[in-house]
């Protein structure tokens, strides 16, 4: 019997079910201490649940959905995880060391059809969603990790930018983001969570709605229809004043500052009359907008993309700032390994096809 995740449900998910089969609720407080405080492994160490609710969880639900199958060390400490799923599929997680704590980037799909002509994530057609309990995971065997090293860190801020598109796996990605931020267990502040998307409308208005309280990053890569639908497939469906709309709405409804992601391509989107019609197609929504510009990470599938020179990257981000829009320029981790998201992934399917 293939059973689902424990990591998939959230506190009052779980102390529902333990209801139903004639448990109290504070088994269910017990229960998310072991795993979320104490970061067990087995049900079996839970030492103070008995033995009745020790075995139907064992009868119902695993702890481990996830095997380690890569893993790569930078020299700046950032490490790329390669997780093997129990159906074979493989998904990459990353751990990242900033000024301001440990930072985890999560998977949401299997594969991803956005189809973004720079991406390696793409370059493997989306398969299946990933259920909340393998997002949860990913976080839970990077913590695990950090105890293991014996190093009293922990993780405190995640980034919902892996592989995949996560607004198309919108409910498991909603109850992901519940299960992290509940205080009785990892209690990772809304505030230090982002999550990333191409730009579902619907979906951030969506999201706008469910009220999550965590950040949103948009990627946009392009200030114009003609340009942005050239490398972003997604832009003919959902063009740049229809993804506005939804920005708008979502400004209007949080009052939340959202994040435009824009990956910054040689000679592709990259010159001063982009900056200059990206100004313009913030407008008024300086105050709530911020700008964060991306170094490009080659893959080599795309080739005939090449990262902006240093001094162009500068010249953007001036004129930008000149403009009076507020701009950032993303920190590079893990530069001397596979750095583009879905590269590692990509390679090793490659090198088992063929071995095969």
């Amino acid at each position: 019997m293939n059973m689902e995740s424990i990591y998939g449900l959230t506190f009052d998910q779980l102390a529902a079910w333990l209801l139903e089969r004639g448990h109290k609720k504070f088994r269910a407080t017990q229960v998310w201490d072991w795993l979320y405080r104490k970061r067990i492994t087995e049900f079996s160490e839970m030492l103070d649940v008995n033995k009745d609710c020790v075995d139907l969880l064992e009868q119902h639900y695993v702890i481990h959905t996830l095997e380690e199958h890569v893993k790569q060390e930078s020299a700046d400490g950032t490490i790329k995880f390669l997780f093997r799923l129990k159906d074979g599929n493989l998904i990459e997680t990353v751990l990242m060391r900033q000024k301001y704590g440990l930072s985890v980037c999560v998977t949401t799909q299997v594969g991803c059809n956005i189809g973004c002509s720079f991406c390696a994530s793409g370059l493997l057609a989306k398969s299946r969603d990933l259920s909340s309990g393998e997002i949860v995971e990913q976080i839970m065997k990077v913590q695990q990790h950090l105890d293991a090293a014996n190093l009293e860190q922990k993780v405190s801020h995640v980034v919902v930018m892996g592989i995949g598109e996560p607004f198309d796996n919108f409910k498991n990605l909603l109850d992901f983001l519940s299960i992290i931020k509940d205080h009785k267990g990892l209690a990772i502040a809304g505030r230090g969570i982002t999550v990333s998307t191409s730009g579902l409308a619907n979906k951030i208005v969506e999201f706008a709605d469910a009220n999550t309280q965590v950040n949103l990053a948009v990627s946009l890569h392009a200030p114009n229809n003609e340009l942005r639908t050239k490398i972003m497939k997604i832009n003919k469906a959902i063009p740049i004043e229809k993804l506005m709309e939804s920005i708008d709405y979502y400004l209007e409804k949080t009052n939340r500052r959202i994040t435009l992601e824009y990956i910054l391509m040689k000679d592709v989107n990259d010159g001063k009359e982009h900056a200059l019609e990206l100004t313009e197609l913030i407008g008024d929504r300086r105050q709530l907008v911020n700008v964060n510009l991306i170094p490009y990470n080659p893959v080599d599938e795309h080739s005939q993309y090449q990262r902006s020179e240093r001094e162009t990257v500068r010249a953007f981000f001036d004129t930008l700032k000149k403009q009076g829009v507020s701009v950032s320029t993303r920190l590079e981790h893990g530069v001397d390994i596979d750095a583009a998201c879905g590269q590692l992934r990509s390679k090793q399917i490659k090198k088992s096809k063929a071995m095969a």
